[in-house]
This record gives structure tokens, sequence and C-alpha cells, in this order.
């Protein structure tokens, strides 16, 4: 079997978590790595086993490589959009990080190089798609175990690293599709939770800029988002302050509910009611004595939640076994930048909104859009 041959674009801290869940694998491997500190890519390769012989400091040795299957997109936010365009024209394979791009004429372009390429494979890393207590509770409202959602919450508010060598996320141009760095993880998490049941057709937000630390764009949004079924969903974001992850949800439908707050203890932290179980009661799931004394199954001790903010527990593992599997056996992902599109629409909407003051509808307006960004 041919291994997929990998153009590896930066070595930082999550770009060499990736790389060796790459060299973890027996069908695939990093053919070239870009890098311009080249003592620390030099340093990576070595770790996972491979020569610097396979260092490049150019990222067109990487997109002129004709034996390079797929470009890994572990760059500055703001190389997203332009390398990843320039990697779908070359007839390439892309895993990109969040955000997908910084601009809108990018984004745009991006979800029109892969509409028009469904034989390539594309993939935004919102990682908390693989967390499994998102996943039970995108099919728990998929199989209708609250009725129809009418209200949902999901908070990420939690202060980001800028210390030394990080001072970066401070800058304007990092903040990718109008509420990046953090706070579209919020966003992916609910939009993805209610897919099976409705779309985003209208947003409304607002924002404020740093309050504690010296962020050059607003770090601080709420978000207002109606769907087309006449649902409501809110996001509050905050990566400006706060004591350790405020990973929030709060579910209610016709047929019960669910809250999960990353506050509390381990045992506390998600509790769910639905009628005719336990007698309407308030249950624990991750609490065993509790679930025995209520006669309900409960959790798996090792169900993964969003907020312990180690990126070995957010799932980089299925993520990058994800991605090579959609490659190796020819299937879109559902966080392609076609099908993930719905996350940065709402990203820009709500830059829109906070501009204009009025709520904007789904899908959006291109001209409108681009006039408001300009």
């Amino acid at each position: 079997m041919r291994k997929i041959r990998i153009g590896f674009v930066g070595a930082g801290w999550m770009g060499s978590e990736q790389m060796r869940r790459i060299a973890a694998r027996n069908d695939a491997t990093v053919a070239t790595l870009c890098e311009v500190n080249t003592e620390r890519g030099r340093a990576v390769l070595g770790e996972i086993g491979l020569t610097e012989t396979r260092l490049v400091d150019r990222y067109d040795a990487i997109i002129g490589d004709p034996e390079i299957d797929a470009v890994w997109l572990v760059s500055p936010n703001a190389h997203h959009g332009p390398q990843s365009i320039a990697a779908l024209e070359a007839g390439k394979h892309v895993f990109c990080e969040k955000p997908a791009s910084t601009t809108f004429d990018d984004h745009l372009r991006q979800v029109e190089l892969a509409q028009a390429n469904p034989h390539l494979r594309t993939f935004v890393d919102y990682i908390l798609y693989f967390d499994t207590f998102e996943q039970r509770l995108r099919e728990m409202i998929a199989d209708g175990a609250f009725g129809k959602v009418t209200q949902i919450q999901v908070n990420y508010r939690h202060a980001v690293n800028i210390a030394g060598d990080k001072a970066w996320k401070l800058k304007r141009e990092v903040m990718g599709d109008a509420i990046g760095m953090g706070i579209n993880h919020a966003v992916s998490v609910l939009l993805f939770a209610m897919a099976s049941q409705a779309k985003p057709d209208k947003v409304y937000a607002t924002s404020m800029p740093a309050q504690v630390r010296p962020f050059e764009a607003d770090p601080i949004w709420s978000l207002q988002i109606t769907f087309d079924n006449g649902a409501c969903g809110f996001v509050f974001g905050d990566i400006d302050g706060g004591n350790g992850y405020d990973a929030y949800h709060n579910v209610k439908g016709t047929e019960g509910g669910l809250i999960f707050d990353s506050q509390l203890d381990q045992a506390q932290k998600l509790r769910i009611w639905r009628h005719g179980v336990a007698d309407d009661r308030w249950v624990y799931p991750l609490d065993g004595a509790r679930c025995q004394t209520d006669g309900v199954e409960p959790w798996p001790a090792d169900t993964t939640t969003p907020d312990s903010g180690d990126v070995i527990e957010h799932q980089t593992g299925a993520a990058v076994d994800h991605f090579l599997d959609c490659i190796r056996n020819e299937k879109p992902s559902p966080l392609g930048f076609d099908h993930s599109a719905a996350v940065a629409e709402v990203g820009w909407a709500a830059q829109v909104s906070a501009l204009t003051g009025q709520p904007v509808a789904l899908p959006l307006d291109t001209k409108q859009t681009r006039t408001a960004l300009t």
C-alpha cells in the first residue's frame, strides 16, 4: 500500500504533536516539512525518526512537488487561506488548522475550490468534534432524546496563553473568521449539535475590546443564533481572562434537557433529564453511584469532556486519523471546507453584526458582507 505523502507546514506545539500522530501510522509519512525555524524543524524531524533532508523553508517546494498528496497546514493563522487555496489549485488534499481563513474572500474561494474538486479531501480542525461527550450529545439530539431542541447555549471562555513566544496571539491578523482563537470552538459545537434538526438562519452579535490584556481585536463575544425551525442558540466567548475553562452547555428540548458545567467536579459536571426516565429527575451519567441509585446506565469511565485544555485529551489523534482515513477511503469529511462552511459563515455574520449593530441573515449576501468588512 503506497503511503500518503504529506507536505507539512509548521512544527510548533500543535504541529509537532500532529506529526507524531502521523508517524505512528503505517500508511502515511511526512515527506517534506516546511519550517522557517530550521533548528526546531530539525529537532522535531529527529524526534519522529526522520532526517533533516526533508526540511525546507519555502512553501512552493511543497506545492510544486508532484509526489506530495496532501498539504498539512499548522502555519500562522493569516497563512491558512492563501496556503490552502494554493494547495487546492495544485491538486492537493488539505488539512487546515482553524481558522480556515482570515479574510472573507479567502473563505469564499476555499468553498468554491472544494465544491469544484470533490475528489480532493479538505478538513478544518474543529477538534472538539471528536470529543466523546460532544459526539454523544450530537447522537442524542439526532435520536430525539430531548425532543425538538428549542434552546441551546454553549460557552467557551478561558484565558489563552500569551506568555513568551505565544504573544503573537495578541495580533489582530490571527483572530480569524471574526471570532477565532477558541470562540469558534463554541460555534462549531453548537452548530454540529443542531445539524440534525435545523440550520442557522440569522446571527446577532456584540463584541467588547480587551479588558484584561492587550488584544488588538475584540476578544469578548456574545452571539444569538436563530435557526430555521424557530430554535435559538447562544454563544458566549471570552479569551481575555478567566479561571480555567468555562465550557458550559445548556440544552432544552420538548422532551428533556442537558447541562454540562466544566467548573464542577467530574461526577457532578454533567446532568440530564428526560421524560419517563428516573421519574423525570435530573440524573448524573458520569457519577456511577448515582446512576445505580437512579437505575440508569452510566456513561463509560473514559468519556472525554471539552475542558481539560490538553491537546492530547482533545482528540488530536482522532482528528489526524479521520482526515487520513478520508483520503484513504475516498470519502468527504463533515469538517471539509464546504461541509463546515456554516461555522465560518456564522463567524463572518457575527463580525458584520457587531460592526452594524443589526442582525445578519444567512446564507450571507456576498456583496453586502464584503462591503461591511472593508
